[in-house]
């Protein structure tokens, strides 16, 4: 009589939430159960359960990001694992992209894989397709219960009701209602009270920070605590924009009207509106769209010692136009941000350029570039990609803006900014792809 081989069968069980997971018995219990019921049913076949859990309580099975299942696949890998059973298909994964992955390691370390409620074997064509079938039936159920999430959440977002997440500042979280926090409270009055007097987003950013305003402090449902950091002008501008401060439920861009008391009157919310858009309205003007096409040579390029970005920005009088890289912490924070708040473009722009043509005119440098690409490319002479490379430097002032942004980019990695002075690091291959792009583009072109 031959003794039929041993197999290590892996139980594997999972729960999308954890309600119910601190009885004595629960979800996964139920489904370790029936699965050793079935185990042990095939005893006669060499069947033999692993003592190991492989319990994922809490966790949706949209992903593969769950602690028991990644043991379960380490095991997979160790060969410790010959049949894995589960309850149903859509508790090892409700992702067809995930499942055909498992499949395909199963495959790989010759793992079977058994549902006790949907008998199939993975190791036939026909198991393959019921496998597939049961699993895109899955994903749709999966799929429809987001749909039916989002349309609870529109629904109650219509009648006003707070549906989650950090509430803003100003306002706690009670039994899921928005109540007033005094003390934030008056701080959201001040900023609009004070804005709507003075409507300078500076003074007053400067002026919260200086006193050790931050944003909202909070505790998730989890437990976790969000600590609050030093407001800047972009919250505070989200401040002055979320219509929840006068008892309005947003979603979607439609207002509807909240459960909560509005902590802002109309009139105060309606004049600060009427700044904020004397403020777009002077930034949108022709102007703006002036400086929208105005070249930029080193955008992208420039940051300060304390790696902040500087951006491209403009001012005018009357008819005069300026244009300047400004700092983004003097955008973010007001002048007091940074050291350096902003440099005018025309000067610098003069400074990397002179620094450029004298890295074009150093025959040592253009030497090394010519000799790699000619390598590469042995039908271009020496000669002719050197005075190549020469001839950019006499109409640098010819090429359109474009053109010069693109040489720039090609040579510059990135422009430091110093109260004394700038850094320039050049790319290590640079003038190499210059050359290839001068020269090897234009032979394509021919060909």
């Amino acid at each position: 009589m031959n003794t039929p081989r041993k197999l290590c069968c892996a139980v594997y069980t999972r729960k999308s939430t954890e309600e119910g997971l601190d009885q004595n018995f629960n979800s996964l219990d139920a489904q370790r159960d029936a699965c050793d019921n079935y185990i042990a049913s095939q005893k006669s076949e060499g069947w033999v359960m692993l003592g190991e859990r492989y319990d994922d309580g809490g966790f949706s099975g949209g992903n593969m990001d769950r602690p028991g299942l990644k043991r379960l696949l380490d095991d997979v890998r160790r060969g410790l694992v010959d049949t894995i059973v589960v309850y149903k298909i859509d508790r090892l994964s409700r992702s067809l992209a995930d499942f055909a992955k498992l499949v395909d390691l199963f495959d790989k370390h010759k793992v079977t894989f058994v549902s006790v409620t949907q008998a199939f074997n993975t190791t036939t064509s026909m198991g393959r397709l019921t496998l597939n079938i049961l699993l895109s039936f899955a994903q749709f159920e999966r799929e429809l219960s987001g749909e039916r999430v989002r349309d609870k959440i529109a629904a109650s977002r219509q009648r006003g009701i707070w549906m989650g997440g950090m509430p803003p500042l100003g306002y706690d979280v009670v039994e899921r209602k928005l109540t007033s926090n005094p003390s934030e409270t008056q701080v959201v009055r001040e900023m609009f009270s004070r804005f709507a007097a003075v409507p300078s987003m500076a003074t007053l950013v400067r002026d919260l920070r200086a006193r050790g305003v931050t944003s909202k402090c909070w505790t998730t449902a989890k437990g976790v605590e969000r600590k609050g950091k030093l407001i800047d002008k972009g919250y505070v501008y989200k401040i002055f924009k979320n219509a929840v401060y006068i008892g309005i439920a947003a979603y979607k861009g439609q207002h509807y009207p909240g459960e909560h008391q509005g902590i802002i009157s109309q009139e105060l919310w309606d004049q600060v509106q009427e700044h904020l858009q004397n403020g777009d309205r002077k930034q949108k003007g022709p102007r703006a769209d002036r400086a929208s096409r105005a070249p930029s040579l080193l955008r992208g390029l420039l940051f300060s010692e304390q790696n902040r970005a500087f951006t491209p920005a403009y001012t005018h009088k009357g008819l005069k136009f300026y244009r300047y890289y400004v700092n983004t912490d003097s955008i973010k924070l007001g002048k007091t941000g940074c050291e350096i708040q902003r440099i005018p473009a025309g000067e610098i722009e003069t400074v990397v350029v002179e620094r450029m043509r004298h890295v074009l005119r150093a025959p040592e440098v253009l030497a090394h570039a010519v000799r790699e690409v000619c390598a590469l490319r042995p039908k271009i002479g020496e000669a002719d990609a050197i005075r190549t490379l020469q001839a950019i430097d006499p109409v640098w002032d010819q090429l359109f803006p474009a053109e010069q942004a693109s040489i720039v980019r090609t040579l510059v990695e990135r422009i430091t900014v110093r109260l004394d002075g700038i850094t320039i690091k050049w790319k290590a291959l640079g003038m190499n792809q210059l050359l290839r792009d001068t020269l090897i583009a234009p032979e394509k072109e021919a060909a």
